[in-house]
């Protein structure tokens, strides 16, 4: 299996949005925080309905938030 070639700017983001845990994150956007763990170590990418929730929790389009790496 293939490892994926999104990347992500969360962890930076929680740290600057008031130090935000995995688990405040996790319970704004409805999953849990091992998702949002994954997530963040580029193990696992959020459907598109998911990476826009993230995006809106932290106010920033979604390219801020996620990049894909080709």
């Amino acid at each position: 299996m293939d490892e994926t070639k999104i990347i992500n700017n969360i962890r930076k983001l929680r740290f600057n949005h008031g130090e935000m845990t995995q688990a405040e994150l996790a319970d704004k956007v409805g999953v849990t925080r091992q998702t949002i763990n994954a997530i963040e170590a580029a193990k696992y990418s959020p459907s598109l309905e998911l990476a826009f929730k993230i995006a809106k929790v932290f106010d920033k389009p979604l390219e801020e938030v996620f990049q894909y790496q080709s």
